[in-house]
């Protein structure tokens, strides 16, 4: 278990990540972008780049995020 590299508080439990959406140069230094869904946990990791989404207002919302195990598939679309 290691901290999440960065995290993006999100207002929707369906979250779209492509590793580059705020870089300068977008998405060739990305990755392909995937659909990740946030379960009853609160949050969920990007299995790519480890971008961690937390719901605003869900269960992990306002923890020590470093505290929390990996979550690469949330709720398994």
């Amino acid at each position: 278990m290691h901290p999440p590299l960065e995290i993006t508080r999100v207002s929707q439990p369906r979250v779209a990540c492509d590793g580059a959406s705020d870089i300068p140069g977008g998405a060739a230094l990305g990755h392909p972008r995937v659909w990740l869904q946030i379960d009853e946990e609160g949050y969920v990791d990007c299995g790519y780049c480890d971008r961690r989404f937390v719901l605003i207002g869900g269960a992990a919302d306002g923890k020590d995020q470093s505290t929390l195990p990996d979550h690469p598939d949330g709720a398994s679309a």
